[in-house]
C-alpha cells in the first residue's frame, strides 16, 4: 500500500471518529450534524489545509522543519509538542519531516483532547480554554512584554544600541490579544494597568464558539442577534467613549483602533528620524521595519529587503514598534480584545510624545 493511500485512509478514519464523537459540537457548521463530506470540504477550503502555502512549504529546500517552527507548521510537530512537557512555549527540541499541514489529529487526537493548560511566551500558563486549547498553542505569538524588557535591559531609553533588533510577535496572535494582560502579549508600560481576558457573552467566549472549527469562518448570523445594526464585524461597538477624539461614537470600535494605529506609525517615523537619526518605514515583509533610504515615507523598490533592515533601535522605539506590530498582526483585535489594543496604542503614543510632537488632544485611554 502506497504512503498516499495509507495517508488518505488514515484521514478518513480520523474524520469518521471525529464525526461520531464530536457530531453534536460540530452541528453549528451546517445547522445540523454535518456529513463526513461536509467536514472534509470545509477543512480543505481552510488555510489549515493549504499545502501550497508558505506556512507549510517554507522549509522545503531545507529538507525538514526545525523545532523552533514545527509546532505550528506541521501536524507532526504539533502532536509531538502537545504530547510532551511543553517546557518551552511553542518550541520542540527536535526537527520534524516535511509534508503535513494542520490535519485532523492535531485537534482531535489523544494529545489535543487531553490538553487543558497552555503555556505562553511570557511564562504564564493558562488553564480554561477547553476545546480551544489547541488553537491557543499556535495563535499566541512568539514574544511578550518580558521579551522586550529583557532585550532593552538597562539601556538608556533614547540611545541607539547595536545590541537591539526588532522583536516580532509573529502572526495571528489572537489568543495573546484575547487574554490581554493575563499573558502580557503586548508591551505593557510600567505604572499602567491593562485589560485582562476579554469576556464576551456566554456561548461566544472561546475560539470554536465563534469560528467554525473546520472552515474557520465566523458566521455573521451568530452575532447580529445582539449586534443588530452592524453591517459587518468591524462596525460592532458597545462603548460610547470617544477614544480617538473624532466626535464619532457610532463608528465601529475598529475605527478608533485603526486611527491610533496610523498615528502610532506616524510618531514612530518622526521619532526614528529626529531622535534615532535614521528614517524608518514599515512593510508587510520580514523583518518589517526597514531604512527609508530616500526619506519619502513610502516603500520603494529594494527597500523592503533584509540587508536594508532597520538597525538604529532605541529602547523607546523598539517598544512602540513592537506594539505597532502586535496590533497589525491581529487583524481582528477589535473583536478579540479592543480595550487592550487601544491601551497599547495609546501608551505607545504617550511614550513617543516625550521626545517628538504627538497630538494627544482628544485621545482617551480605556
Amino acid at each position: 500500500m502506497t504512503h498516499s493511500i495509507r495517508q488518505h485512509l488514515g484521514l478518513v478514519a480520523v474524520l469518521a471518529a471525529v464525526l461520531s464523537l464530536f457530531g453534536p459540537a460540530l452541528a453549528q457548521e451546517e445547522g445540523a450534524s454535518p456529513t463526513l463530506d461536509q467536514i472534509t470540504a470545509a477543512w480543505l477550503a481552510s488555510p489549515h489545509a493549504d499545502r501550497s502555502s508558505g506556512s507549510f512549504t517554507h522549509w522545503d529546500d531545507d529538507g525538514e522543519i526545525p523545532g523552533s517552527c514545527a509546532v505550528c507548521h506541521s501536524s507532526t510537530g504539533a502532536i509531538d509538542y502537545m504530547a510532551g512537557p511543553m517546557s518551552t512555549p511553542g518550541i520542540l527540541d527536535h526537527p520534524v519531516p516535511l509534508g503535513t499541514v494542520v490535519e485532523c489529529d492535531v485537534c482531535h487526537g489523544p494529545a489535543a483532547t487531553a490538553l487543558t493548560a497552555v503555556p505562553f511566551p511570557s511564562g504564564v500558563t493558562v488553564d480554561g480554554f477547553g476545546t480551544s486549547a489547541t488553537c491557543a498553542v499556535c495563535h499566541q505569538g512568539r514574544a511578550s512584554a518580558d521579551t522586550v524588557r529583557a532585550a532593552v535591559g538597562d539601556l538608556a531609553e533614547d540611545a541607539v544600541s547595536g545590541d537591539l533588533s526588532f522583536i516580532n510577535i509573529h502572526y495571528s496572535a489572537s489568543a495573546a490579544t484575547l487574554m490581554g494582560s493575563a499573558v502580557h502579549g503586548g508591551y505593557e508600560y510600567g505604572g499602567k494597568s491593562y485589560q485582562g481576558q476579554f469576556a464576551h457573552v456566554p456561548g461566544f467566549g472561546t475560539c470554536v464558539e465563534c469560528h467554525q472549527p473546520h472552515s474557520l469562518d465566523v458566521p455573521r448570523e451568530n452575532c447580529v442577534a445582539c449586534h443588530q445594526n452592524a453591517a459587518d464585524f468591524s462596525a460592532i461597538r458597545l462603548s460610547v467613549q470617544d477614544y480617538d477624539g473624532d466626535g464619532n461614537v457610532a463608528e465601529g470600535i475598529a475605527d478608533p483602533i485603526a486611527t491610533l494605529h496610523e498615528r502610532l506609525y506616524a510618531a514612530i517615523r518622526d521619532y526614528a528620524t529626529s531622535v534615532a537619526g535614521t528614517p524608518i518605514i514599515y512593510a508587510n515583509a520580514y523583518p518589517y521595519f526597514f531604512i527609508d533610504g530616500d526619506g519619502d515615507g513610502a516603500v520603494t523598490e529594494g527597500e523592503a529587503a533584509y540587508p536594508n533592515r532597520y538597525q538604529s533601535w532605541t529602547p523607546r522605539l523598539l517598544q512602540a514598534a513592537y506594539n505597532y506590530q502586535f496590533v497589525a498582526k491581529d487583524s481582528a483585535a477589535y473583536v478579540h480584545n479592543p480595550r487592550y489594543a487601544l491601551q497599547l496604542l495609546f501608551d505607545s503614543l504617550e511614550s513617543l510624545s516625550q521626545q517628538v510632537t504627538v497630538d494627544m488632544s482628544g485621545l482617551v485611554r480605556p
